[in-house]
Parts: C-alpha cells; structure tokens; sequence
C-alpha cells in the first residue's frame, strides 16, 4: 500500500465517525506520537468539543479492549468512553483526556505530596479493577495470552537473558540458569490470588483529567497475580520513586483491599509474592529495555537502561534472599554491579576528560556536500534520498522532520529505522575509537533533496542517540533550514 492513502482514508473514517457523534465536522485533525504500538492516535477538534480517533488494524485487540471498557465503565472505574466505532471495528472514536500524565506531572512536579496523592488514587482505583470488577471478568475475551501463567512469566524470564543479559558479555552457566528460571516461573505460576491483570500499569498509562486519574492501553489485561501490576508502577525505572513513597503506597493499597472488604488474601504472604513479582518486573523491563534500545538503537530505551539497573541493585541490596537460586543471584550481582551502572549511566554534565565533539549537519543536496570544517578532515556523509520524501505528499510539505506527523511517517511507512539502525552502528565505531584515542572532533552529515524532511530527522535522532549511549558534546545544525517551506507560497 502507498505511503499516503492509509493515513487520508484513515482520517477520512475518523472525521465522519466524530461528525456522526458530535453533529459537527472537526475543524483540526492533529497525529498524536505514539510508542510501541501499531495503533494510530488523532486528536479531533470542533468548537468546545475534542476526541481521540483511533484506528487499529488488530480487531480481536480491538475488541478486547472494547470489552473491558465496557466492563471497567459498568463498576465506575476511570476510563476513557469509547463514542463510537466502525462497522469493521477498525477505527473508533474515544473521549478526550488531555495530554497529561501521572509520570509527566512527577517529572515537572517533583516528588510532592500532590503528586503522591494521585499515586494513592491510582491505586485505589487499580484495587477496584482488580477486584472488582475483576469478578466478572471473562478472560476468553482477552486477546491474546489469557492467564500469567508460568509460560507467560518464563517468556518473561527468556525475553531478559536473550534481550539483555546475553548482551552484556558476561560469563554464566547458562544450563543452569535455564533451569532456575524454570523453577522460578513455576513457583511465581502457583502464586494466589489470580485476579485481573492490567499487565502494563505504570505511570505512563494514567491520565490525569478534571483532577482524576485515567487509565488507559489496558488491552493487555488478562488473569494474573495483583502483586505484578503494584510493581510495574512502584518500580517503574524513570520514576524512581524513593523507598519511603513505595512503602506507603503499598500499604495504601492493602487498605483499600480492606475498603473493597477483600477479606481472602493473607497480608504476609501478598507482601511476600509482591517483593517476587518486583523482581520478576524489573528484568522483563530490562529485556524490553535491550530489545528497543541495544537492537532497535531507540534512544529513549537506552537512557532508561541505568535507571532500570539502579532499581535492580537496590531490590537485590533489601532483598539478599531473592532470588533464591544462585547462579541468578551471581548474574543479577554483576548486571547492577558499579561497573555496570556507570556504562548506561547518563551523566548530568559533560566528561572533561573526552575532548571528542560531534557536529551533525542536514543539507539539501541542490546545495552540494557541506565541506567539513575540522582540522583533519573526514567524516561521514550519509544520503537519506533512498527514503520516501514526506514532503511529497500535502499533509508533511510544510512541516519539517522536527515535527511530530513527520516523525511518525518515516518511522512508520518508510525504512528509515533500518536506515538509522546501520548509521548508528557505523558512527559508534567511530566515536569510540576517537574517545579512546584522545581525538576532538567528528562530522556526520545527513543530506536529502530539500534538507526539511528526511535529513533533519536522520540528524535530530543520530545527536539524540548518542547524547543517550556516550557522555560527549553533540552540535547540531540544518544548513537549509533558511529556505524551508514552511507555510503555503
């Protein structure tokens, strides 16, 4: 399918469901970044009223998370109202919450008591899906994996030593480490109560709206042990939250189990299988960490790295009985050890001792190859026309790669991540050979047919990564940027 026909009949569908629902056509149609996900993300607006059009090719996920809207919504849990759909069930218009979350306000906050309160609600909240509406759910309509059983979770164990682990050329018995995981997976398997699973809890996937928590991406839900969900959120990686906050949250959360009149669960052993399912979080959050950032080179996942390790070293440092096999407990030593931690660390200024300075560029090609102005000359110079031009197409011509539509379209209908997968690979060959050898400067240059699109993105992600991976100064510039076509001629 050509680049441009899925997104104009995409918003095509999206505009008349909102036009449908609302009694008015939307005056703005505006792209929404996303993340992992496949599903595309519009922000519509007409007058006073907004929505979220979503458009999703998976129906049997679509569906499952029409279900357990319908079913959270039912026991008054804060979701967000699905409007409408499409007949193909493809395409769906949803309500509004804004663009804020709870880990947006934590990082522009700071750890207040404000913000510690909607920590409180969320878990309050997460106890009545759980329990609650946890009751009646039917996990056959999950799409995908029903239960956490001890497949899931050793799928979980396998995706940190293939994803991350056997990455970082550390010597272990990898027989018997393969066996420990086993029993592992077996022993958290038989851990009670099975309720619902959100399985993605954190604090990315609450919004806050109107002075309320949302959730939202719950699709992923299915049966599982409680405990999971608590951990992903009180150990997310970049949220740090400090020990004392985790305690009280956790003991927040038992009280509302109270609240709701859970009377079957023994407060012990729930704390103990929750300490279990902390670990079991942070290394499946280290195998996603490896996977998107040590093999797809997404910046974001490398910076997350350090912190995720600093977690794991302080669960292991309260915790010297967990985990209960040796030659994983030797592993996780030496994964969160210092030496480890200061490889992904990312230091808040620059090392005086590496001299090495980047200087990115983006050109037009109409223009010639920028000469390099370093002393010894060299460098690279990579040509992004191989891509498809965003700017051919009405809805990117006068917009830049900087911009969040333009971002998406290459990511998404171009091989521009392959593209920059093996420009990362061959520029850190480089980089780390001049750090080693005292050098101080290295030129790489992006260029494109009208240096907007595809060059100034390919430069802006290159400086991103590389601020991420090594402690370094990154210059940027777009030399065309005089002449871009920014609005209508």
């Amino acid at each position: 399918m050509t680049a441009n026909k899925p997104s104009a009949q995409t918003i095509t569908v999206l505009e008349k469901l909102f036009e449908d629902h609302f009694g008015v056509k939307p005056e703005k149609t505006e792209l929404l970044p996303v993340s992992g996900s496949d599903r595309r993300y519009y922000r519509m607006s007409a007058d006073k009223v907004s929505a979220i059009g979503t458009y999703n090719t998976n129906v049997a996920e679509n569906n499952t998370y029409f279900y357990f809207t319908d079913l959270f919504r039912k026991h008054e849990i804060n979701v967000p109202e699905v409007f409408s759909t499409s007949k193909d069930r493809r395409y769906y218009l949803q309500q509004d919450l804004g663009s804020t979350t709870l880990f947006d306000l934590l990082k522009q906050e700071g750890q207040t008591n404000e913000v510690r309160q909607y920590f409180h609600k969320a878990l309050e909240q997460l106890a009545k899906m759980q329990w609650i509406a946890g009751r009646e759910a039917d996990f056959y309509q999950c799409f995908s994996t029903r239960r956490f059983d001890e497949k899931a979770i050793m799928a979980d164990l396998l995706y940190f030593k293939y994803y991350f682990a056997d990455l970082q050329n550390i010597q272990y018995d990898k027989g018997l480490l393969i066996d420990e995981m086993e029993q592992l997976s077996k022993e958290l398997g038989r851990i009670q109560p099975q309720m619902l699973m959100y399985r993605d809890f954190q604090s990315r996937n609450i919004m806050l709206h109107n002075g309320n928590v949302y959730f939202i991406d719950y699709q992923g839900a299915m049966q599982g042990p409680p405990q999971y969900d608590i951990a992903s959120l009180l150990w997310q990686a970049k949220a740090q939250l400090p020990d004392a906050w985790k305690e009280d949250l956790l003991n927040g959360y038992i009280k509302s189990m109270g609240n709701l009149h859970i009377s079957r669960v023994d407060e012990i052993h729930f704390r103990k299988g929750y300490q279990q399912f902390v670990l079991l979080r942070i290394l499946q959050v280290l195998g996603a960490y490896g996977f998107r950032g040590l093999l797809q080179h997404k910046p974001h996942f490398i910076s997350s790295i350090g912190p995720a390790l600093k977690n794991l070293d302080s669960f292991l440092s309260n915790n010297p009985s967990l985990p209960a096999y040796p030659e994983m407990r030797k592993l996780l030593e030496q994964l969160s050890s210092a030496d480890m931690q200061s490889r992904y660390a990312q230091p808040a200024v620059k090392n005086e001792n590496i001299k090495l300075q980047v200087q990115i560029s983006s050109f037009s090609y109409k223009n010639g190859i920028p000469k390099d102005k370093g002393s010894h000359g060299g460098g690279y110079v990579f040509d992004c026309r191989g891509l498809l031009n965003p700017g051919r197409y009405v809805a990117y011509k006068h917009l830049t790669g900087q911009d969040e539509p333009v971002k998406q379209f290459l990511e998404r209908e171009t091989r521009m991540p392959d593209f920059m997968s093996n420009v990362y690979n061959l520029v850190s060959l480089n980089v780390e050979d001049y750090i080693s050898r005292g050098f101080e400067h290295l030129s790489v240059a992006f260029g494109c047919t009208g240096g907007q699109h595809r060059s100034v993105y390919a430069a802006e992600n290159l400086a991103a990564y590389l601020k991420s991976k090594y402690s370094i100064e990154v210059v940027v510039s777009h030399l065309n940027e005089t002449k871009w076509v920014l609005q209508e001629g």
